[in-house]
């Protein structure tokens, strides 16, 4: 048996300005002065984080005759894989599409429970993932895309209960998707409180978000809130500054209300692991990492492999181990399982069949805290297999 889920951490802390601040939810423009970011005093895990992710696509049970049972099973077998491959952390997507897995004040019940958007299972998934994963020691960290509405037909139909068919005006549409506005007051206030919601509620061990921020390619959507800043703004930031720090907001408020809530739960971002990527969708990783108040960890999609003509796994590693980290930040990397075997990144996953393992190894070298696949269906993709078998061996030998 591994060591205890997680460390005791600092049970009292006191933050500076402490109380989130909104203004009225018709006000799309950002404050002229961001809320102050301070960092709570937690301490990190002190064993590896070993993870892996859980997709919805792996979680969907619309298809099945008894559908509690078959998302239950799904659960058991999980969970069983993980132990048998000396795996630690669950992160395990619980609201995909601005809809949940769990009951919720905000977000509508989540179309792979029941086939419909909205409709209640009769149980709780969440809480049943927690309490079988806690029972193995293995801890969750529940993963959430905090913008998307739909892409494509994905959800079919959105439900009347869904904030955006509550309020039209939260949402954009970009390239045929959906997305909550990031340029809005009332988007922030929403993902906040449905963060806040899992926290109170559920004895999660960190809350995730993903790599999808501003949409890509998303044009001048916001126009007219950038215009409505400058006006009101003596020294105003560029478009792209501005966008920005509203994404930075956003992961501000989301911050202190973890913390605020429970100070043990950890939070983090999993962004794109091409540093340059995440400029297009105006993520500052870079200050993220860099200052206090913002996250509690960081674990890039560093998903290349180690001859990737584009860029290797270990340039890409070397770019975010240089990068300025604050002393309460913690450095997971995120391997792409999936691509094992593949011919992928030009081929070269084909090379060799220990790619995965080495990536490990060289994370291991340079004292990172800890890795996460991506993702658990690798476990059973016959492409990946040789390759996911030689790294369960090197975990648990």
């Amino acid at each position: 048996m591994f060591l205890k889920r997680i460390i005791p951490y600092v049970l009292s802390f006191v933050f500076l300005g402490a109380s989130i601040v909104y203004v009225s939810d018709t006000d799309k423009a950002p404050l002229s002065a961001p809320t102050e970011a301070v960092q709570a005093p937690i301490e990190k895990p002190t064993e590896e984080i070993r993870g892996v992710w859980v997709t919805y696509m792996t979680l969907d049970v619309a298809g099945e005759a008894d559908k509690q049972a078959a998302f239950q099973s799904k659960i058991d077998t999980i969970i069983s894989d993980m132990k048998g491959a000396g795996l630690n952390t669950m992160v395990v997507q619980v609201r995909p599409f601005c809809d949940a897995i769990y009951p919720s004040q905000y977000f509508p019940w989540s179309h792979i429970l029941t086939g419909s958007q909205g409709a209640d299972p009769g149980y709780d998934p969440l809480a049943y993932i927690i309490e079988q994963a806690h029972e193995q020691d293995i801890m969750v960290h529940a993963w959430i895309n905090p913008y998307r509405i739909s892409t494509k037909e994905t959800p079919s139909q959105l439900s009347d209960d869904h904030p955006y068919r509550k309020n039209n005006d939260i949402g954009i549409e970009v390239n045929g998707n959906l997305y909550l506005d990031p340029s809005r007051e009332d988007t922030i206030k929403l993902i906040t409180d449905g963060v806040q919601e899992i926290v109170k509620s559920y004895a999660v061990d960190g809350i995730q978000f993903d790599d999808y921020f501003y949409p890509p390619d998303c044009g001048d959507f916001d126009a007219a809130a950038y215009e409505s800043y400058c006006n009101r703004t003596e020294s105003p930031l560029s478009i792209s500054d501005f966008r920005k720090e509203n994404v930075s907001r956003m992961i501000r408020s989301v911050y202190q209300a973890v913390h605020q809530t429970n100070n043990k739960v950890l939070f983090g971002v999993s962004p794109q692991g091409n540093l340059s990527n995440n400029e297009g969708l105006y993520a500052d990783v870079v200050t993220w990492c860099a200052e206090s108040g913002y996250l509690d960890y960081i674990c890039p999609q560093i998903y290349f492999s180690l001859d990737n003509p584009a860029l290797t796994f270990e340039d890409s590693l070397r770019d975010w181990l240089n990068m300025k980290k604050h002393d309460g930040l913690s450095l997971y990397i995120g391997i792409p399982a999936y691509k094992a075997g593949t011919d992928a990144d030009s081929g070269t996953w084909l090379d060799n069949n220990d790619i995965l393992k080495t990536e490990l190894e060289i994370t291991r070298e340079n004292q990172c805290d800890g890795f996460m696949l991506y993702s658990y269906d690798s476990f059973h993709n016959e492409d990946n297999a040789e390759e996911v078998a030689n790294v369960i061996k090197y975990l648990t030998e």
